[in-house]
């Protein structure tokens, strides 16, 4: 796989938001086209002991457009999601890209105190 995912997490402790920001390398020599069937380009989880306590796309609507990024080698694309009104705890986050044929995705840990 030419695609490498990274996935970084930053809590904002005045206001319980945590910010997401998915980043997406071409690892490859070649480029690749990242095709998308909505204005989604990624998808973020966090789950706690296997439970899942929120999904970025959950109650929301997204424009049904098709679109497309093509990435040169070495070439990275950054996706970003915000979870506001986080509870405390520990959590797994997970991004995944949403392209159509391409799979790439990245977890990490994540710390909200109370």
């Amino acid at each position: 796989m030419t695609l490498e995912g990274s996935l970084e997490a930053a809590v904002d402790g005045a206001t319980d938001a945590v910010s997401f920001a998915f980043t997406v390398t071409n690892e490859g020599a070649e480029p690749v086209e990242l095709r998308f069937t909505d204005a989604c380009k990624a998808e973020f989880v966090v789950s706690d002991d296997g439970n899942e306590r929120w999904r970025f796309t959950e109650g929301r609507l997204f424009a049904q457009v098709l679109g497309s990024e093509t990435l040169a080698p070495d070439e990275s694309a950054t996706y970003e999601a915000e979870w506001s009104a986080a509870e405390p705890g520990e959590y797994t986050a997970l991004a995944e890209l949403r392209a159509k044929d391409e799979n790439c995705e990245a977890r990490t840990a994540l710390s909200v105190p109370s």
